[in-house]
């Protein structure tokens, strides 16, 4: 199992091209991932798995500099995901 990282703290990490890649799960809006980051806002369930899967996807490549961003820490109800299988 993979270890998780905040949102803020995967972006305080996060090149700017890395950034700008998650980003584009949200129409290309990093400003947008930082509401989300200082829970100005929360994330829809939908664009929560897709921040999961795109911040694993650049985990993967980062040589374990930054880690995956749980959906669970992005919305506003977190039991919605209890049971729920993964996106693999």
């Amino acid at each position: 199992m993979f270890g998780i990282m905040k949102l803020r703290t995967f972006l305080k990490y996060a090149t700017k091209r890395e950034r700008a890649e998650l980003a584009t799960v949200c129409n290309d809006s990093v400003a947008y991932l930082y509401q989300l980051a200082g829970k100005h806002r929360h994330a829809s369930p939908q664009m929560a798995t897709r921040i999961e899967q795109v911040s694993q996807r650049v985990a993967d490549r980062s040589g374990g500099r930054l880690e995956p961003v749980p959906r669970e820490s992005l919305v506003r109800y977190p039991e919605i995901f209890v049971g729920l299988q993964g996106w693999e």
